[in-house]
């Protein structure tokens, strides 16, 4: 894990992202932390040549992206327009529609429309990654939801990839190291920590839960992860604040991963 390659997901900040002169702010600020680069989601509606130039201007790339379903399905030249003009590679469905989460036939027709989306976008040069919650670790005729997704991804069609979130992979009863290893070709992952608060599982900074980080971060080295991506749905205080926890404690973690890897200068 290179510091180039840690992200900050913009949803973490969505609050503060609602207009360009908001998210021109809040990207000054990720950056002042020692992010270089976001995930746009959850954001205003900022056209986006603004959202590049805001980018831009403060020295921060853009990795990622989540988009809603209907624009992937009714709206695709424009979003590959989009992002090759933002030099993104990673065009992301945040979530599974209802409609398709209630058994196998679901997922399994889910997992050939991303198939055929995925090969229009790889046409482009562009990648469709999938970012889970927990509800996809219910099982339906023996194999939970994500397994079922991963059958039409290692599919002879098979055309995109994911995006775990350790958290959810977590909170779904899985476990977030050997999913890493299963979907084995992951290019972009979701960061956060899972705390227990008065008997209840919260979203938490890395470093301020109970995930096994240094066995998380080496999974995500050995099979390729190129983004990772820091994300926290609800913070107990400042946003920002949680997202320079995360960013202190990535850096702890690649440095004691360092010393198991002399001659390899990370951040």
């Amino acid at each position: 894990m290179y510091k180039k390659q840690i992200a900050a997901q913009l949803y973490t900040l969505r609050d503060y992202c609602k207009t360009a002169e908001d998210l021109d702010a809040a990207l000054k600020r990720v950056k002042a932390i020692g992010y270089d680069a976001v995930q746009v989601s959850g954001i205003g509606p900022i056209a986006p040549d603004e959202v590049k130039r805001i980018c831009d201007s403060h020295g921060l790339a853009i990795c990622a992206t989540h988009v809603p379903t209907n624009r992937l399905l009714n709206d695709l030249d424009a979003l590959i327009a989009e992002h090759q003009a933002w030099g993104c590679q990673y065009i992301g469905i945040g979530s599974i529609p209802p409609e398709y989460r209630n058994d196998k036939a679901g997922y399994t027709a889910f997992g050939d429309i991303m198939n055929e989306i995925g090969d229009r976008l790889a046409d482009a040069g562009l990648e469709l990654i999938y970012h889970n919650h927990k509800f996809e670790f219910e099982k339906f005729e023996g194999k939970t939801g994500m397994d079922w997704l991963l059958n039409a991804k290692d599919s002879p069609s098979g055309a995109f990839s994911f995006e775990l979130d350790t958290y959810w992979v977590q909170a779904g009863g899985a476990d977030p190291v050997s999913w890493i290893m299963k979907v084995a070709d992951m290019k972009v992952v979701h960061l956060k920590d899972m705390a227990i608060v008065n008997d209840q599982q919260v979203f938490a900074a890395i470093g301020e839960g109970n995930l096994n980080w240094p066995a998380i971060i080496e999974a995500c080295r050995e099979t390729g992860v190129e983004w990772y991506v820091v994300e926290q749905d609800v913070c107990p205080g400042d946003p920002f604040e949680s997202l320079e926890i995360s960013y202190r404690a990535l850096q702890q973690l690649a440095y004691q991963t360092e010393e198991e890897l002399k001659g390899d200068v990370r951040v």
